[in-house]
């Protein structure tokens, strides 16, 4: 956090401190958070988030309301029809940028090329902080390439992603070995020493700081006394062991971004049956699709199409896989009858990839006890801002949130 002074401080030295602190909920030994008794039907949000958009004219039916004709990407997913919403014409309010609005997906911080923005909490994260303490893993961060994502902390920082199925399962679902749990423990309690030191520092800075300053020294404080609460939480879980599961999901092709993708989001469905977790962000950047019969040129080269023809042909392959996998995960959690209590998106900073445009972003809605079944079609040149959907999901929560970043009211026709 910056923090500004009346007279020459050690600022270095309080932001190297808030770094250490604010760094230890995303060591391993940190992801589990607060026991407590589960509620009778726990609500659930999953985001799925896309880096290269998905081309609107496929995706966006041409008219709208209940009755809409399903365009070319949505002919697939008629059997769940009713199981979710199309909304297009949205967009986060001053959030412009191109890729490097990555970022801004959850939080819709309002941030552009070239601009120095300080990034606020996303989505998931809002989530997990009233909420996640429910469960082992307050929230999922996954990423099917590297480690980039779209979850931020309440400090601006962004959450490293799992990037490996995989890890993600074995971190789920197999039992550490005592060296590992012993391991646990001590970063457990070196953290714990750590606040110590952070919480007597904040201390003596506010004697020598005016009364601004002391007021962010004191939602820092606050932030400090929540990790302290999470590491106490983490220590409890080390020696529980983790729920079973008859089977890993079965292998991604590696050349197959969407099969990436299938893959984490078997293990998620698993996450979620086991109740550990509720809050999950997955963020998909891979750029292999080798591995896709028809197509021969990478994603990235594939999203920047021109209007190419021949490329748009390829690209509907890719979306249309990526998409194909999204409902399916809807309809697993039909079977498993979790959906109607799980809120599942499918969206992206692009609107437009091949132009790098960031308006009318591509929203696919599912789950979560609202009515679906219809196309929820607001304006294509004056944008309505995504946020409103944002704070809708939260209100779904139970969460007393009256705004979400650049909102400005709940969703219209969102029922």
């Amino acid at each position: 956090m910056y923090i500004s002074t009346q007279k020459s401080l050690p600022r270095r030295t309080v932001l190297k401190q808030a770094g250490v602190a604010l760094s230890l909920p995303f060591l391993d030994a940190m992801c589990p958070a607060f026991g407590a008794s589960s509620p009778v039907k726990p609500k659930r949000f999953v985001g799925v988030s896309l880096a290269l958009g998905l081309h609107n004219p496929f995706l966006v039916p041409k008219d709208k309301g209940a009755s809409y004709t399903p365009s070319p990407y949505l002919k697939s997913l008629q059997d769940i029809r009713d199981k979710f919403t199309v909304i297009s014409g949205t967009s986060h309010p001053g959030v412009t940028g191109g890729h490097t609005a990555e970022g801004s997906i959850y939080s819709a911080c309002p941030m552009g090329r070239g601009k120095v923005s300080k990034n606020t909490i996303s989505l998931d994260q809002l989530m997990a902080k009233h909420l996640g303490h429910e469960t082992r893993f307050p929230s999922l961060v996954l990423n099917n390439s590297g480690e980039r994502s779209p979850s931020y902390t309440e400090n601006g920082s962004m959450i490293p992603a799992v990037s490996d199925s995989r890890k993600l399962f074995a971190s789920l679902f197999v039992d550490d070995s005592p060296q590992a749990k012993t391991r646990q423990a001590e970063i457990a309690q070196g953290g714990q020493s750590i606040m110590d030191i952070v919480r007597s520092e904040a201390k003596a800075l506010e004697r020598q700081v005016g009364p601004g300053d002391r007021e962010k020294l004191d939602e820092w404080y606050t932030s400090v006394r929540e990790l302290e609460k999470r590491l106490e939480a983490n220590e409890a879980w080390i020696n529980k062991p983790k729920p079973k599961v008859k089977k890993a999901p079965q292998s991604p092709d590696r050349n197959s971004a969407p099969d990436i993708t299938r893959a984490f989001l078997d293990t998620v469905l698993l996450a979620l049956q086991t109740d550990s977790t509720r809050f999950v962000t997955l963020h998909c950047s891979h750029n292999a699709v080798r591995g896709l019969d028809g197509v021969d040129e990478s994603y990235h080269s594939l999203s920047h199409h021109g209007r190419s023809e021949e490329k748009l042909d390829q690209l509907a392959i890719v979306e249309q896989a990526v998409i194909d996998h999204w409902a399916n995960f809807l309809r697993q959690l039909q079977g498993a009858e979790l959906l109607d209590d799980t809120m599942v998106l499918l969206t992206s900073n692009l609107g437009n990839a091949s132009s790098h445009d960031n308006r009318n972003m591509p929203v696919l809605f599912g789950g979560g006890g609202y009515q679906h079944g219809q196309h929820l079609a607001f304006s294509q040149t004056n944008n309505y801002p995504l946020p409103n959907l944002y704070l809708s999901m939260l209100q779904n929560l139970g969460l007393e949130e009256g705004r979400f970043a650049t909102s400005t009211s709940t969703m219209k026709g969102l029922v």
